[in-house]
């Protein structure tokens, strides 16, 4: 696949690229250009970005990093086993704990959500940091609102992350599913509220809370797309009326056309005038003579 030549690879992290130090320099810069168009195009082109991971994979299989990128390049297409897969390849080549929440999500993703309340409540989760305990939190909630257990979803996202007033990357997205678990359940006063918490948070618009809040105090969106373009001079395409050269016979024509009819109209009633007068005259040569009149 393409790759932009201003993708160095250089602008991997530097635990990745000292990762990669264990392959030749230039099968390591090869892999490192892939990953870096990975990470580029994972939230705007997925597709695109599962292409590249799928070709650092097959350069560097045995690299967890790479096996991380392909299994969230998966995850994003929703190839969820697959994903799975990837991320278990790479926690075992790590050891570290920091993809659990995402593979019990992925668990999820296959129809599994007492397999991810399992993994939320194992010993792993401990070892998580704040950022990981909160997603695992998510992740549980979305198990209990896939079982339709909407009580419980609610209770799971109460915790001491969702009351605190400080706010850091996970706030938004907490405050969000909380407020959203709400809706669920019909509590929309609450609802509204969590979602204008949201909002406040949501520094990078990593969620849609505004148009949600919108949408519960009923106001609606004006496409003003339009009225933009032609501000700033830029053309509105529209259906044209016919030209001027097309309409200006057709007027002409009607106008002739309405003449026509004036001239025909003017002439059925001389005609009719005059045989009214004919029939007249002949009304009275036809009456008979009688003796004694005149002629």
């Amino acid at each position: 696949m393409p790759i932009p030549e201003d993708v160095t690879g250089d602008e991997l992290d530097k635990d990745v690229k000292q990762e990669l130090q264990s392959l030749p320099k230039t099968l390591a810069e090869d892999v490192a250009r892939n990953l870096v168009m990975v990470a580029r195009l994972l939230d705007e082109d997925p597709e695109g970005a599962y292409g590249y991971s799928r070709v650092a994979l097959r350069l560097a299989s045995r690299v967890a990093a790479v096996r991380e990128a392909a299994g969230f390049a998966a995850y994003a297409n929703q190839k969820f086993s697959e994903a799975l897969a990837e991320f278990r390849a790479a926690r075992r080549m790590t050891g570290t704990v920091d993809l659990w929440p995402v593979m019990a999500d992925c668990e999820r993703g296959l129809g599994r959500p007492e397999k991810a309340l399992e993994m939320a409540g194992a010993p792993e989760v401990h070892r998580l940091d704040k950022a990981g305990q909160v997603e695992m939190r998510l992740v549980a909630a979305g198990a209990r609102r896939d079982m339709e257990q909407l009580d419980a979803a609610i209770v799971t996202l109460q915790s001491p992350e969702l009351a605190s007033s400080a706010v850091h990357p996970w706030t938004a997205r907490l405050r969000y599913a909380y407020a959203d678990a709400l809706l669920e359940a019909g509590r929309e006063a609450e609802a509204r509220e969590w979602f204008a918490k949201a909002v406040e948070s949501d520094r990078d618009g990593s969620t849609d809370a505004s148009d949600r809040l919108a949408e519960l105090d009923g106001v609606e969106f004006v496409d003003a797309l339009d009225e933009d373009a032609a501000d700033e001079g830029e053309p509105v395409i529209e259906t044209a009326p016919e030209s001027a050269s097309e309409t200006a016979p057709r007027a002409d024509e009607d106008a002739d056309e309405d003449d026509d009819v004036q001239a025909e109209e003017a002439e059925a009633e001389d005609v009719e005038a005059k045989d009214t007068q004919d029939g007249a005259g002949r009304k009275k040569t036809s009456e008979p003579v009688e003796d004694g009149d005149e002629v």
